[in-house]
């Protein structure tokens, strides 16, 4: 098949069957393998469209609506729906289903932004895309609807301090990156640490409830600057907010030379955890009560991200969390 110029190509899908070793304590797939399916479909399309290496920059929230089962026939599919002078947000759902056939049921989608990149390592002009069909215009003006909601949850969350003055439960894993983790570009690939993200908050959360949990919503998750292998790892993952049912958990990994000690933010992301019982029914969880000022503040922190999250066209909050935000 011969090469397409940049901009011609808008979409990649990827299907494959869901293996064992993508499965979690619960049975089900994880949801940092399903946030590492979705990073590398977007990336394909990013790549497809610009015809040079990208980064990911940012994954908006994703809802987890229902698992994804072990022999599943899975497809992700990845469209652009709008460009910035070097950005390309990328619509990217997730889709399963019975490989003997029956059709395959969404699982879950979210927009993934990524910047194309030159040799030099800073952001390149891509070819813009120009929506035709009603969908396309409707997913562009989605896209672009978002942009002023995704501005005020990075405002929020860059405006939060963690320091040892909190008091609630706190995990941090700590690793080198390693030469398995590299993509296409030499660099730590964002899905690998979106996975790491999703255990570190699995740890947390476990932990406070006592069970296995499940990741049902992640989102702002911002990339900061690369990941490089060989790199110390250090990933926080602290519980800031508890619902009913769900566990408000703020990551942030931090990556630095060994020699050198050093340790510079490399993502950060907020995450909602459930338990469930053997049926899979989400059961309450204790309450957790801010004892700290700290605390205090990241916990009407997590108040006000649901209430921005609440802004989202179309409502896509799951249900316990629209609760929360109408409870105020």
């Amino acid at each position: 098949m011969p090469d397409t110029a940049a901009g011609t190509k808008n979409s990649a899908l990827l299907r494959f069957l869901a293996a064992p070793m993508d499965a979690g304590f619960s049975g089900t797939v994880d949801a940092g393998t399903v946030l590492e399916w979705v990073d590398k479909a977007a990336y394909a399309c990013a790549v497809g469209w610009s015809k040079s290496y990208c980064v990911t920059a940012y994954v908006g929230n994703i809802h987890f609506a229902d698992p994804v089962l072990v022999g599943d026939m899975v497809e992700v599919e990845a469209v652009i729906v709008y460009t910035g002078r070097s950005s390309m947000h990328i619509l990217t759902t997730v889709s399963s289903g019975d490989p003997k056939g029956g059709g395959a049921t969404m699982r879950s989608q979210c927009l993934v932004i990524f910047v194309a990149v030159g040799a030099d390592g800073k952001s390149i002009p891509v070819p813009r895309w120009q929506p035709v069909t009603d969908w396309e215009r409707e997913q562009e003006q989605l896209a672009l609807a978002r942009l002023d909601i995704r501005a005020d949850i990075e405002t929020a969350m860059a405006g939060q301090e963690y320091t040892d003055a909190g008091t609630a439960q706190r995990t941090v894993l700590r690793f080198l990156a390693a030469p398995t983790d590299v993509n296409w570009g030499g660099k730590v690939h964002g899905g690998i640490v979106m996975k790491w993200m999703d255990e570190a908050a699995y740890v947390c959360a476990s932990r406070w409830c006592g069970r296995h949990v499940v990741a049902v919503f992640s989102g702002g998750i911002r990339f900061y600057r690369p990941l490089l292998i060989g790199d110390v790892v250090e990933v926080e993952a602290r519980l800031i907010y508890t619902g009913n049912k769900g566990m408000h958990v703020s990551v942030h990994v931090r990556s630095g030379d060994p020699r050198t000690g050093e340790m510079h933010l490399t993502t950060h992301a907020l995450t909602v955890m459930v338990a469930r019982d053997e049926t899979g029914t989400a059961v309450p969880i204790p309450r957790w009560e801010p004892v700290s000022d700290e605390d205090r503040r990241l916990h009407n922190h997590a108040r006000e991200i649901i209430g921005i999250r609440s802004r989202i066209p179309g409502n896509l909050l799951p249900t316990h969390l629209r609760e929360e935000s109408a409870r105020g």
